[in-house]
């Protein structure tokens, strides 16, 4: 009989279920959207109820086109961002929201409420900062937690369990406590190698948590498993009915989502007939924003850089994890914000396209050849960091900055807009590359994952700027495959993700050659894209201690 597995993917504003065979082969998807709530001040929430109702939507239609029975799903895997889930102690929804609303009991990864909380954290300068690149982020758990406590005690004390997203998913899905080494090392501040010691008590006396310390971490997790390990009986009865499939079909323990994009494309053959050795190859996965991975087989301590982390993505490999905080926001927001929008969103409607694809297809046109298309930003440069700067300089303070803009308001200059962000993108995706390097972390070639990886252009201009090749991967899905891939683990089709990855991945398309004297270009405008950035830090230090403000 058929075996199928079964990738659940949580983003950040929808679900996406994929079903796919024992060969990595996707047999169908289906998405569903999920509420999110936004505020001033940087405020982003969401609902696990909503979520999970979002999954199970999405996998009970993946389910339906691909046309395969449940008794034939012999695994389900899931991934999500990195948000914050808060539970009571019998499992019902606290708020984390100051409007009260018990629904609202999801800090969403890109919620910025604790910049503060990550301030006071980093001063206290404590040996596990090492193992985030030296400086923890407010998208991280620990900052929120400590937000939570300082701001909405009530809810603080009121939660029996707090959870990582995606282990809020398995919790979910089979009643198990367990975590993931993926979560809780990349975004908890666990340390899961031998000499790590797990959870640091001194840490969180410091910082202000030793509430944790005094409850034995009952509340973040005491028992930490890798990804793909089976947890409890597989899925419970409820979870079965929700979801349309067998009580007990296997679940695994989970990945964050840009991780489950890099095992579902940096270990698929290469058509040498050899092993991939994924230590050379760099994921980037980009999204809503993009993480840019390393795996290496010793620990690598980058400044500004998220990791190492044991165990954080590949199995007893060590990971350093780049990032850029607005990636596809963005470009996204570039786009909006432009004035031809409206008149580029009518002609894409026309021609049946979604307004990225119908740009970039006038670009490249018009350009003649992929690698030139960026020459259309020649005099408008970009630093796109709307939400701060994750990597290398671990700076959350950091706002956009555009050079080079004139009246012109038609489609054209759009797609200057457009070209230019872009680039902006792929310089800090090399400055993120250069640290790499400079602390012996080197790759020779990138396999990019996401829905942006889908765009000749994006993939171009990242080559031509890194100066590596870029890969996609065989798939078009390869943050669903990775979550499938845990499945199939848990599943007992393969005996371990590094197995799985070699049997169910493959390596794709390649980027084309650079073309003469576009390596110069990119060089010429990173100068440019240099002194953006020093206008911002100028800007915000030339403000610094002026207190007179307009209320509200």
């Amino acid at each position: 009989m058929p075996q199928a597995y079964i990738g659940v993917d949580v983003g950040t504003t929808s679900t996406r279920a994929g079903v796919f065979d024992e060969a990595g082969n996707l047999l169908a998807t289906a998405r569903h959207p999920i509420r999110i709530w936004h505020e001033a001040g940087d405020i982003v929430e969401q609902s696990s109820s909503d979520i999970w109702d979002a999954c199970a939507k999405s996998v009970r239609a993946a389910m339906a086109e691909a046309g395969v029975a449940p008794d034939t799903v012999r695994g389900i895997g899931f991934d999500a961002t990195c948000s914050l889930v808060v539970l009571g102690k019998d499992g019902e929804p606290v708020t984390v929201s100051a409007s009260g609303d018990s629904q609202r009991n999801v800090i969403v990864w890109m919620d910025h409420r604790a910049t503060t909380e990550a301030r006071l954290i980093n001063e206290t300068q404590d040996d596990v900062l090492r193992y985030v690149g030296g400086s923890i982020s407010p998208e991280m758990e620990m900052p929120k937690l400590l937000w939570l406590k300082r701001h909405l005690r009530q809810s603080f004390d009121a939660a029996g369990h707090f959870f990582d997203l995606a282990d809020y998913l398995t919790w979910r899905a089979t009643g198990s406590l367990q975590r993931s080494t993926c979560t809780v090392t990349c975004k908890w501040n666990y340390l899961a190698h031998d000499d790590g010691g797990g959870w640091s008590a001194p840490f969180f006396r410091r910082i202000g948590l030793s509430d944790f310390v005094g409850e034995n971490y009952a509340r973040i997790g005491t028992e930490i498993v890798a990804p793909g390990t089976r947890l409890d009986s597989g899925l419970t009865r409820a979870a079965a009915a929700d979801l349309g499939l067998s009580v007990g079909t296997p679940v695994g323990a989970s990945l964050i989502d840009a991780h489950a994009g890099g095992i579902g494309a940096i270990g698929g053959r290469d058509g040498s007939g050899g092993t991939a050795d994924v230590c050379d190859r760099l994921a980037y996965i980009m999204g809503t924003s993009a993480c840019i991975m390393a795996t290496t087989t010793q620990p690598c301590f980058v400044p500004g850089v998220w990791g190492p982390y044991y165990s954080g993505m590949v199995p007893n490999f060590w990971l350093n994890e780049g990032g850029q905080s607005a990636a596809g926001a963005a470009i996204d927001h570039l786009l909006r914000s432009h004035a031809g929008y409206a008149e580029a969103s009518t002609a894409a409607r026309k021609d049946g396209l979604d307004i990225i694809d119908f740009l970039e297809k006038r670009i490249i046109a018009r350009a003649g050849d992929v690698s030139r298309a960026a020459l259309l930003a020649r005099d408008v440069h970009v630093l796109p960091e709307f939400i701060g700067n994750r990597s290398p300089y671990a700076d959350p303070d950091t706002r956009a900055v555009i050079a080079g803009l004139d009246l012109d308001t038609d489609i054209g200059a759009m797609e200057r807009l457009f070209v230019a962000g872009l680039c902006g993108l792929a310089y800090g995706l090399a400055e993120v590359i250069e640290a790499f390097a400079a602390h012996g972390v080197h790759s020779s070639i990138m396999i990019m994952g996401g829905g942006a990886s889908r765009s000749p252009l994006v993939r171009q201009i990242m080559a031509d700027t890194t100066g590596l090749t870029v890969a996609l991967p065989q798939t078009r899905e390869p943050v669903l495959l990775g979550a499938a891939m845990l499945g199939a683990v848990a599943g007992g089709a393969f005996a371990s993700i590094g197995e799985t990855m070699a049997k169910m991945s493959a390596l794709g398309r390649l980027s084309e050659p650079t073309a003469p004297g576009m390596a110069e270009f990119h060089s010429r405008k990173r100068k440019a894209y240099k002194m953006l950035r020093e206008v911002d830090r100028g800007s915000r230090e030339a403000m610094a201690g002026f207190e007179l403000m307009l209320p509200g």
